[in-house]
């Protein structure tokens, strides 16, 4: 009579699917390689043979989750990671909930407004409304920023727990983006803690010279803060000058969102 036992191996026994491991390892390694990594350094990196990370990422290319650069013939991450990554609060997701604060915001301001949650010790946009000025500030959906040098990022680490805010300030580096960056650890978080007493974050030209902008918490009643909203644009149309009036207008715009994810919650 036949034996019904099958072998099985330790890899099979411990649930591990190679290529997904070999995805996953991919796209984590290029969530944090802003500038994109090209397949030779990805294989060196990862210790995966170039035919693999070939037939990998040319499926991710298929699938509009990667791109390449035609000069530099890197890959990096596209924005249809955030379909799939998206916060959704009450069957809504975030960026649907914020809409309509934020298109009030721009209509008011007539600047780009954005709206970006936590991504591990860095921030991701993952929603904006057009200014409506003939020079105006646009990026990707799905771009990453530092949590030190501009005025959404200070406002997500103000306002983890502080066991959270110690945790992501042993690890983040602050290098200078330009003269008004915070370079120095306690100097951010005398920051943070100006932020939250305040209500809002700005960014006086700390991230990019010329441009600024003021962000505000988007709130939800049992999570606590979830993302933070802004309104971005030049220096000289959002001077320093601007930043209590421009403070109130943002924090109304985010208070709306909030109420509209506890309307839907």
């Amino acid at each position: 009579m036949k034996s019904e036992h099958q072998i099985v191996t330790t890899e099979e026994s411990s649930g591990s699917v190679p290529a997904l491991d070999r995805t996953l390892d991919i796209l984590e390694t290029l969530s944090s390689s802003p500038k994109g990594l090209t397949l030779s350094e990805l294989s060196l990196q990862l210790e995966i043979p170039k035919n693999a990370v070939f037939r990998i990422t040319q499926t991710l290319m298929a699938r509009r989750y990667l791109s390449r650069d035609a000069e530099t013939m890197a890959f990096q991450l596209t924005g249809q990671w955030l379909k799939l990554a998206t916060p959704r609060l009450g069957g809504m997701s975030l960026a649907a909930l914020a809409r309509p604060a934020m298109t009030a915001l721009r209509d008011v301001t007539s600047e780009t407004t954005q709206l970006g949650v936590l991504s591990g010790l860095e921030g991701t946009i993952i929603e904006q409304v057009e200014g409506t000025q003939p020079l105006r500030i646009v990026v990707d959906l799905g771009l990453r920023f530092p949590l030190h040098n501009n005025g959404p990022g200070k406002l997500l680490l103000a306002h983890l727990s502080d066991e959270q805010r110690d945790q992501a300030l042993s690890q983040i580096k602050l290098p200078a983006s330009t003269p008004r960056t915070i370079t120095s650890k306690v100097e951010l978080r005398k920051e943070c803690a100006r932020i939250v007493s305040q209500g809002y974050s700005t960014d006086h030209a700390e991230a990019h010279e010329g441009i600024h902008c003021i962000a505000a918490p988007v709130v939800d009643e049992f999570d606590g803060v979830v993302g933070a909203l802004w309104v971005t644009g030049p220096a000289k149309r959002l001077p320093k000058s601007r930043f209590s009036e421009l403070g109130t207008q943002v924090r109304a715009a985010a208070a709306q969102a909030s109420r509209r994810i506890q309307e839907l919650s």
